[in-house]
Order: structure tokens, then sequence, then C-alpha cells
């Protein structure tokens, strides 16, 4: 028999070739990750969540404060009331009219719901990557707008933000006329900076990009600002929040709101079953309680300002130091060793982000996230002895 001549693929996103790996199977050796896994994939680091257990968890940017305990007892009923042996409803009609009433969807406009943000963030790559296409984000932004990008197979293209974190609005304009991205991500407060954009510049960005434009509002309940009302005014606009930081992380729970025609052809690429029946109930019980975790935002809210007082105090004479203006629910400072200042904070007993090697603009930087005022006392109080 004629034997068949060697078949070689190029792809673009640096798979191994037929060849090398039917040379490994023929070779009589156990074919390994290497030989099958994407080259850039082989090349990434997992994402990290450190462990916190026995620590006081200020990391993550979220809710320190349960839901009180008449609630939570309402909430186990409901729960056991769930048909766990049933997938969920497919179109998650009750759960999307709840948000759309409760959380400032304009009318005319739907969500589309994810598994998280993250979720969201990842179909939104995949339906847009096609060969050449671009992602543009500021740097330093939420890591997931590249990593996503990356995955997906598009290019991801990053400018970055001015040394005072603002949004470089000369250069994002030039980069979207050089690159003419597929999506655009803005997020509103940003992460990790903590700081909103300018409106005006955002609008610029509006008008220029030929793509979608997401503002990401993950951190919408602290700064209370919000691109959502504007939806009717920007055909390209999307707005994606989450209820993670509203209180709600446990849930995972995101949403996407955008015109029709972006969310019809979005929900080709979003999983079936993507939201699990209990975190439907979850969600749907708490927006009906919204009230609640609203009083909570509020309590965050001041007691961020009472912290970036106490940080401004503490650290305003130290050289090397610096803290930022935020309005989300965490504070972001630089001090003049971040990883040794987190090794003493971690001695102390408090587990905070040291995002000093995300970008060059974050040199020596921490993220803290607004705890309890017991949690945030400990963490100035650490701060200092080590300081």
């Amino acid at each position: 028999m004629d034997q068949q001549p060697e078949r070689r693929t190029e792809q673009r996103t640096g798979r191994r070739t037929d060849a090398a790996t039917s040379g490994a199977a023929g070779s009589g050796r156990a074919l390994s990750p290497a030989d099958l896994i994407r080259s850039d994939i082989l090349a990434m680091s997992a994402y990290h969540v450190p462990s916190s257990a026995g620590l006081v968890k200020l990391d993550a940017m979220e809710n320190p404060y349960p839901l009180p305990e008449p609630l939570r007892a309402e909430l186990g009923r409901r729960l056991a009331q769930a048909e766990l042996n049933r997938y969920p409803q497919p179109d998650y009609g009750a759960l999307k009219a709840a948000i759309r009433a409760r959380l400032g969807v304009p009318d005319g406009f739907d969500v589309l719901l994810g598994n998280g943000s993250d979720e969201l963030i990842t179909m939104l790559s995949v339906a847009t990557a096609r060969p050449g296409a671009v992602v543009l984000a500021p740097l330093p932004a939420f890591v997931m707008y590249e990593v996503s990008a990356r995955l997906a197979g598009s290019r991801f293209v990053g400018v970055p933000l001015t040394a005072d974190f603002k949004l470089d609005a000369a250069a994002t304009l030039a980069a979207i006329a050089e690159h003419r991205p597929a999506v655009v991500w803005l997020a509103y407060p940003n992460n990790p900076t903590g700081n909103c954009f300018d409106e005006a510049a955002i609008e610029a960005v509006l008008r220029a990009a030929p793509g979608l434009v997401v503002i990401d509002e993950a951190y919408q309940p602290f700064a209370q600002r919000s691109w959502m009302p504007r939806l009717p005014e920007f055909p390209n606009l999307a707005v994606l929040r989450t209820v993670s930081k509203l209180g709600l992380a446990g849930l995972r729970l995101g949403y996407l709101a955008a015109a029709e025609p972006w969310l019809a052809q979005l929900d080709k690429v979003r999983p079936p079953y993507n939201v699990n029946v209990l975190t439907d109930v979850a969600a749907r019980f708490a927006l009906d309680h919204l009230d609640v975790l609203d009083v909570q935002a509020a309590r965050l809210r001041a007691d961020r300002d009472a912290l970036l007082t106490q940080l401004s105090a503490l650290l305003a004479a130290r050289p090397g130091c610096a803290v930022f203006p935020s309005q989300a629910n965490f504070v972001l400072i630089r001090v003049p060793d971040s990883a040794a200042t987190l090794q003493n904070l971690l001695a102390a007993g408090l587990l905070v982000k040291d995002v000093g090697r995300m970008h060059v603009l974050l040199r020596n930087c921490l993220r803290l996230t607004v705890g309890t005022p017991d949690e945030n006392r400990q963490l100035v109080d650490a701060l200092r002895a080590s300081l």
C-alpha cells in the first residue's frame, strides 16, 4: 500500500504539527502534555488563588458581611425546595426579569447571564475571535481581559495608563485607529487601581471604536456611577456586572446588558445551563432583599473613606509610600518593598494582594480590600508595625 505523505498543518495558536504528534505516537513513547497542548498555554502559569486559611482575608474584594441570620434561615428553606434533580430553566426568565427590574437595566434591553463575569468575558472573547481580531484594554487592568483574548486566539493590545492611573485618551484613540479592535474593555472603576476613568474620554472611545466597547462595572455598588442608563445612546456599548462584590461572591453570577443583536449572537456561545439552580434561587432571593445589600454597600463606602484617611495619615510622610484615591471596595497603596510588606502582613495574620509585578506602573503596590472596621484597624496597625 502506498504511504500517504506526512500531513502538516499550520496553526495560528502555536499547536504542534500532526507530524510531531504522530512521530511521538509511532516511537512507542507515551504522549505527554507537551506533545498536544498549545505552546502558548504551556508557557503560561495557572491563575493562582492563595489559601486564606487562618488569615483575615483582604485580597479578593469580597463583602465581609454575611446576610442577616433571619434571611439566611429563609434562604436555606428556599434552597431546600430547589429541584436539584432537574436542569435549570434554559432561559432563566425569572432571574433575568428580577435583574432588569431591580438593577437598572433600561427598558428594551435584556441581559445575558454567566457563571460569574469571568465566563461572560470568555464568551465575548470566543465570539469575536476571528482571524486577525484584536482585543484592546488599558493596562494595568483586570488580567482576564488579556488572558481570555489570548486563549481565544485574538491578539491583545494593551495601552498603558498615565502615571496617575488615568485613561490616556490620546494613546487609546490612536491604538483604536491603528488596530481596529473587535472589543475594547474599560473597567469602571478600574481594577486594581480603584479609580473611574474620565467620562469624556470614555465617550470618545465609544464614538471611535469600530467594535464593541464593554464597560465592566464590577464595583458599581461602591462607585455609585454607571453607564447602564446610557445604553440607548451607544449601539456598540455593553455593560458587564457581577453580583460578587455586592455580597454574593459565592453565587458566581455575572450579567451583561447590551442591545438585542449583540446578545442574540453571544448567546450562541453560552454553554447550556451555565447558571445552576441553587444560584438561580439564591440570586432571586437576594434581589428580593436588595435593600439589605445596599445598606452593606453604603457601610463599606463609609469604611473605605475612613480607611483612606487612616492610610494617608500613616503613609503620606514616608519615603516611597503613596495612597491612591479609590471608588471601589479596595485601596491601592505603594510601599518601599511590596514583597517584604506582604510577608510581614501574612505573619500578622492578614492576606492582601501584591500587584507589584502586574505592570511597571504598579511597582511595589499592594491592593487592600476594605473589610470590617476591626479588620481595617488590624490592617493599619500591621502596616504601621511593618513600615
